[in-house]
């Protein structure tokens, strides 16, 4: 019989810290979860092409996943500081898996696109997890908790788009959600049986609680300033990821497998969570905030001198380091405003997250627009702009801070 761990607010300061197993499980479950908006961007055309749209449709799946994740975001995510967190997880964890099963047998293009909405609002499940792993830890460790979560999501995200390629190529594009299927169910039992609960202790109602979220984006300058770096940040991530299969196939020669491996050699950039949440906890967010958007500006201009000098090696690691510095971000981002107030985590991860992924929904479309209106050096340009503005505000907090 599996025992389950009961904890509210006002036992979480004595507690231990999560099991490593436990913690493995959270980042496991957030990169599966996380993957399934992304796994439908790298084989669109084959589903157009199946569902007979024409291709200027092709990315309707997409837009379609997408928004029912903006919608998640805002709307779903909030609970956390409302419902018990382990029950909401395991919620959305079955509307995933019953969406992943509609995706798979839709048979027109109705069908296709109300369940790729489903499946977008279910997925925000692991934007759950961060919260409720953040109350489960203790404040020394806590990011490199966040560190270790964010790399299993990051993972999933960049691990998604090879995956899907690679099984679409053998056994048609259904095969993926089908997969996905499977994996998330056994997730779900793995999380039924491991997963700590957590009680909050709010008072307020949902509609209350959507306001307190939008007040709290309009009078917290840490998180107005967190969500503006890292909104930034991912829109130049998207921006990037968005116009590198047409450049590498046009450029290079490369087909969906080359694409694919691409992809995967830039996933290596995940590798940096674990190492930022471990800089977080000593103190060292501020300057590595700095750097890291810094670093992605660097690799901007670098990949624009890999695609004037026709190397394939230099694109990859100006891929590793913006993929690095994205997530490094991210990390600094969370461990941040998950400070902020230990009884609006939901709320405050909420409208985080919803900034972030506006921006970056921005960002994929710049990126095609500025692709196929002005090549790669273009992207290069812009999005090498882009990071130099945010780093000119982030001088304005370091500055700031200096002189108080």
């Amino acid at each position: 019989m599996t025992t389950q761990t009961t904890l509210h607010p006002d036992t979480a300061p004595k507690m231990a810290s999560l099991k490593t197993s436990t913690v493995i499980l959270f980042a496991f479950a957030c990169g599966a979860t996380t993957a399934n908006v992304y796994y439908s961007q790298s084989i669109a055309g084959l589903i157009a092409s199946s569902m007979h749209l024409p291709a200027s449709l092709a990315g309707l799946i997409v837009t379609t996943t997408q928004l029912g994740y903006g919608m998640g975001l805002f709307f779903l995510v909030c609970l956390a500081d409302l419902i018990e967190n382990r029950r909401l997880v395991l919620m959305t964890t079955a509307g995933t898996i019953v969406s992943l099963i509609g995706v798979a047998i839709s048979s027109g293009p109705a069908a296709l696109v109300v369940t790729s909405f489903s499946l977008g609002v279910c997925t925000v499940g692991s934007q759950v997890l961060v919260p409720l792993a953040v109350h489960l830890s203790p404040e020394p460790k806590r990011g490199k908790i966040i560190g270790n979560i964010m790399f299993g999501l990051v993972s999933g995200i960049m691990l998604s788009r090879p995956l899907a390629s690679f099984l679409a190529g053998y056994w048609g594009w259904r095969s993926i959600f089908v997969f996905s299927a499977a994996l998330m169910l056994g997730t779900f039992v793995l999380m039924m049986r491991a997963l700590p609960q957590w009680h909050p202790q709010s008072k307020r109602n949902y509609w209350a609680t959507l306001r307190s979220m939008l007040n709290l984006l309009i009078t917290s300058r840490t998180l107005q300033r967190r969500a503006a770096y890292q909104g930034t940040m991912f829109g130049i991530f998207n921006m990037f990821w968005a116009a590198a299969p047409p450049m590498l196939h046009l450029r290079f020669g490369l087909a969906q497998a080359g694409i694919a491996a691409f992809a995967l050699a830039g996933a290596a950039g995940a590798l940096s969570a674990p190492v930022a949440g471990k800089v977080a906890d000593r103190g060292g967010a501020k300057i590595g905030t700095g750097v890291v958007i810094g670093c992605a500006g660097i690799a901007l201009l670098m990949s624009g001198w890999g695609h004037a000098e026709d190397s394939l090696m230099i694109l990859v690691f100006a891929a590793i380091i913006l993929d690095a510095a994205t997530q490094a971000n991210q990390v600094f981002g969370q461990r941040a405003i998950q400070s902020l107030d230990t009884g609006a985590r939901g709320r405050l991860n909420a409208a985080y997250m919803t900034v972030i992924f506006i921006c970056g929904a921005v960002g994929s479309a710049l990126g095609s627009f500025t692709f196929y209106h002005g090549d790669w050096s273009a992207i290069a340009v812009v999005g090498a702009c882009l990071a130099m503005a945010i780093l000119l505000v982030f001088m304005t907090e370091l500055l700031a801070s200096k002189s108080a």
